[in-house]
């Protein structure tokens, strides 16, 4: 039996809500509940989210669910090596009968745009992103246009070791709220996910739980979250632990510190709390400085855990 779609009446921040959003989703994907609840927690932070993974292991799916759950218009867009920006941003073409040139939207402007395998396209085109990524809006033929709101954009990435990649630079990771992996399945979660067929045809199943207005709601929700001035101690603490340590090449930026306000309240909300505890911060921290972070010998990702040891809870 399928259930309502929720709406604005149901209030932000009651967990009930958000366990009915991620219990659909985890029926698709499979033994990933946490990675889920990451990926709502940056949609809820009103963040872009980025999946580095190798092929096979759901990372386009997860974007089409969360997609049919939030209710959101979607587009997908295939990084190649020979993509143009304009393949993604839209272009002009000059209309004869009216004497004049018309802008023919690309597939930016859409709700939730995944940009797959987005780092095998040249930086020039992932440089496309950038505008509409950070401002919302998008600048063509000395125009400015306004993205749909609300907009996500939800990039995957194969490993950089791949044949035919091209790393992202720091700007364009800087512009991802969060980084996550899915990685294999356990035993169990992979057998039932064979004897389950094809996701694809489970996927045409999902139907949208909210709509844009609601989910528009908790996202302003979030912002309401209470966060004591004790916690704000302890993430300028670990703001300065990167840039103090002669280990970490590139530290936490201010706007790494805000990004990672933001995710702990979404993350406290999905709890039904109205408040940020120190665990909400350390819960979310690997996915929001991992990609911002520089070790000098290799992914700073793989040393997060050295850093939330290092520095003391108030």
């Amino acid at each position: 039996m399928q259930k309502a779609a929720l709406t604005t009446a149901d209030a932000p921040g009651d967990d009930a809500i958000f366990n009915t959003v991620l219990d659909d989703a985890s029926r698709l994907i499979v033994g990933k509940r946490q990675e889920l609840r990451l990926a709502l927690t940056c949609v809820l932070a009103g963040g872009h989210l980025l999946i580095e993974d190798v092929p096979g292991v759901g990372k386009t799916t997860l974007a089409h669910v969360l997609a049919r759950l939030l209710g959101l218009e979607f587009q997908r867009i295939q990084f190649t090596a020979d993509m143009l920006p304009a393949d993604i941003l839209g272009v002009s073409i000059y209309d004869r009968t009216e004497g004049r040139f018309h802008f023919h939207p690309g597939p930016v402007f859409s709700q939730l745009v995944l940009a797959d395998e987005i780092n095998r396209a040249t930086p020039k085109t992932q440089s496309a992103l950038l505008e509409a990524m950070e401002e919302r809006q998008v600048t063509a033929d000395g125009e400015t246009r306004a993205l749909p709101e609300p907009f996500f954009v939800i990039a995957t990435q194969n490993p950089r070791t791949q044949i035919g990649t091209f790393g992202l630079p720091e700007s364009q990771l800087d512009r991802f709220l969060m980084r996550i992996s899915l990685g294999y399945p356990d035993a169990e979660a992979e057998r039932e996910l064979l004897a389950g067929g094809d996701r694809r045809l489970l996927l045409k199943e999902v139907r949208a739980r909210i709509d844009t207005s609601t989910l528009m709601a908790w996202q302003a929700h979030v912002d309401q979250i209470h966060i004591a001035p004790a916690l704000l101690d302890y993430v300028q603490a670990l703001l300065a632990a990167t840039r103090s340590s002669p280990r970490w090449e590139l530290g936490l930026s201010p706007r790494a510190g805000l990004a990672l306000l933001r995710a702990a309240r979404a993350w406290a909300m999905i709890d039904g709390r109205g408040t940020v505890v120190p665990e909400d911060i350390q819960a979310i921290l690997p996915s929001v400085a991992g990609h911002r972070l520089t070790w000098l010998d290799g992914d700073g990702a793989d040393h997060i855990e050295e850093l939330i040891e290092s520095v003391a809870i108030p």
